[in-house]
């Protein structure tokens, strides 16, 4: 397999579309779609993505934003992993791996010195391939809400 990690733009807007729905089936293909392309671009909180292409397919994506705060991290604005997900017939085969050194790579080179992320309390596969990608845990948080 010979793999190509690069970033995406607006062309790529139906693909990252549906690499998101897959990673969140929950949430509508078109809104996906919409949510995207209005966060595309330059400015605070935007959104930026990485495509992995095995042999010429998209295999795997993984897309950052600028948050304002993360808890255990320091800097401000943060970079923040909102999301990955590579196809199950690619998994385990180094693409997260690969998309991950590139946009650490990339907030490296914009002068960051942190790439942030989380996962679900109960997500002990993503806490792993966290780990496994040098991601290292800060805190544990369990979030509450009142109904009104």
């Amino acid at each position: 397999m010979t793999l190509r990690v690069r970033p995406m733009g607006p062309e790529d807007l139906a693909t990252w579309a549906d690499m998101a729905h897959a990673l969140w089936p929950e949430v509508p293909r078109d809104a996906l779609f919409a949510e995207i392309g209005a966060t595309l671009g330059p400015g605070y909180g935007q959104r930026r993505g990485v495509l992995a292409e095995a042999d010429g397919a998209a295999v795997g994506f993984a897309e950052i934003s600028l948050r304002p705060y993360a808890n255990g991290c320091e800097e401000t604005p943060v970079a923040f992993l909102e999301g990955i997900w590579v196809a199950p017939e690619t998994r385990r085969r180094g693409v997260a791996r690969a998309l991950v050194a590139h946009l650490a790579a990339m907030v490296r080179a914009e002068g960051r010195g942190e790439l942030c992320s989380d996962a679900l309390i109960d997500n002990v596969t993503s806490h792993a391939a966290h780990r496994a990608w040098g991601f290292a845990e800060t805190e544990r948080v369990v979030c509450f809400r009142l109904g009104l």
